[in-house]
């Protein structure tokens, strides 16, 4: 019986030891993949400062940077690894190669998330903060040291107000509880306040997800060659020539008094003829496939994966209303290899984490177009270390209610593991049952305005009536004078 019970105590071991290497290698990845996606954005200027103190200072703030982003990418991952993980393992049963996936890896991942999505909420992004807004305190030895001590003062400071606002708000809202475990800070504030966080950007993805998936159409269409109907390619690149080159010689060679009251107007009509006149030689150089094939099924494709969307959320509805299973739950094991988490098996797992992915990505470009953050939209080479900090926590509070947010509107099956699970409103039938109908009622207003918007700014392009005045809006249009229009091009 010893030697068993020895044998056990070393592959207990040994699978302890072969999960820690595994998340070792993937956070180092992760950790590789957001330096450079980083270094492409900061602002080099900041990094190379004559003051050795300030550069250090910046230098240190980036790699908290690294860390909390690296932790936003594993966030966004651990939902399509998990359910991937799963279908590996149903394909392959016995297989010696994939003894190493199991569940005990996969919810190790979600717990190490989970708290790396804590620290660096809390307290690295914070302190990353104060510490390049420090200058040590008054009469203090100024260096790296002072601005450490200014730091940490004030991080302390700014804790215990969260703490207390939080004690408060939780002693209104759960009276015994809250003074029951006024000491347990790690099991119980934490948690809580995280909860209320996640709540925040479970209600950001709820409202940043339809208006960027109306936005996707627009963005892939000013990436791809779009075809056009009825239109002389060549003609048009003419006339964009020449229109140029008759603002370029008002440039050099007018100098009349209303050029030089009009100059600013004139460099930004040349600067538009110029983009366009790009774009139309783009066009012409594309060849036929590329021109009239790969746009419509760009955009045939984003149309089924958000149309599949919505239904999949209409389906969750109606599930909501009939088994109380489908309410979004967490799951204290994680039974790995049981059974398929779709119902259309491996080929419905696939489409999970291609919707997955793609909500997360739209979610992304509806946060950056929204009015409200449109300042925080990185630039390459351009983007300051007070902006790198508010994309990291914005990103991270985004990606760290993705699993929340994909469960909750029924995208998957797979249960929330670890302290995921352990949020408050997750087991409250009317909060999940009124986001699920407003985000498909979100989601199928803005597709439908955008398919027939750019259905009716094609027509409009193709029969000429973008010539006709201003004043005469898209709504106003008749759809007689298109079909005269499109008669008389005809004739």
């Amino acid at each position: 019986m010893e030697a068993d019970d020895v044998s056990v105590r070393e592959q207990i071991f040994h699978d302890r030891v072969r999960e820690i290497i595994i998340c070792v290698l993937l956070f180092i990845c992760l950790y590789i993949l957001s330096y450079f996606i980083i270094t492409h954005f900061k602002k080099n200027a900041e990094f190379m400062s004559d003051d050795d103190e300030e550069a250090t200072v910046n230098r240190i703030a980036l790699w908290l940077c690294t860390f909390t982003l690296s932790v936003s990418v594993g966030a966004v991952l651990l939902l399509p690894l998990s359910i991937l993980s799963n279908e590996v393992l149903l394909s392959f049963p016995h297989s010696y190669y994939m003894q190493w996936l199991n569940g005990s890896l996969i919810h190790g991942l979600w717990n190490l998330v989970f708290l790396f999505s804590n620290l660096s909420l809390f307290f690295l992004m914070p302190f990353a903060y104060f510490f390049t807004e420090s200058e040590g305190f008054v009469g203090s030895k100024k260096g790296l040291m002072g601005r450490l001590y200014e730091t940490t003062v004030v991080l302390l400071l700014l804790t215990l107000l969260v703490l207390g606002i939080v004690w408060v708000a939780s002693a209104l809202l759960h009276h015994d509880s809250a003074q029951e475990s006024l000491y347990d800070m790690w099991e119980y504030y934490l948690p809580y306040l995280y909860s209320c966080i996640s709540l925040f950007g479970v209600l950001l993805l709820l409202l940043c997800t339809p208006f960027g998936l109306s936005r996707m159409f627009s963005i892939t269409g000013s990436l791809l060659v779009k075809p056009r109907l009825l239109e002389d390619v060549e003609e048009t690149v003419s006339c964009a020539l020449f229109e140029e080159a008759s603002l370029s010689r008002k440039l050099t060679d007018g100098t009349s008094c209303w050029l030089s009251l009009n100059l600013e107007v004139v460099k930004r009509q040349l600067l538009s003829v110029q983009a366009r006149r790009i774009t139309l030689e783009m066009r012409r150089r594309a060849s036929p496939w590329q021109r009239n094939l790969g746009y419509p099924l760009a955009m045939l494709l984003l149309l089924a994966l958000t149309v599949v969307s919505v239904l999949m959320v209409c389906f969750h509805v109606l599930e909501l209303l009939i088994d109380d299973r489908a309410m979004p739950r967490g799951m204290e094991d994680a039974r790995l290899g049981a059974a398929s988490f779709s119902m259309f098996g491996s080929l419905g797992a696939a489409v999970q984490v291609v919707i997955i992915l793609y909500l997360m990505v739209s979610s992304v470009v509806g946060f950056y177009s929204s009015r409200f953050f449109t300042g925080l939209l990185p630039r390459s080479q351009d983007t300051t270390l007070t902006q790198i900090i508010g994309n990291c926590v914005s990103l991270l509070v985004l990606s760290s209610a993705l699993p929340v947010f994909s469960r909750t509107l029924g995208i998957t099956r797979f249960d929330l593991l670890g302290d995921f699970g352990r949020y408050n409103w997750l087991g409250n039938f009317y909060i999940v049952f009124l986001y699920n109908l407003v985000f498909a009622g979100l989601t199928s207003a803005c597709l439908i305005n955008t398919v027939t918007w750019a259905l009716q700014r094609e027509l409009i392009r193709a029969f000429g009536l973008h010539k006709l005045p201003l004043k005469m809006s898209r709504s106003t249009i008749p759809l007689k004078l298109l079909l005269a229009s499109g008669l008389s091009k005809i004739q």
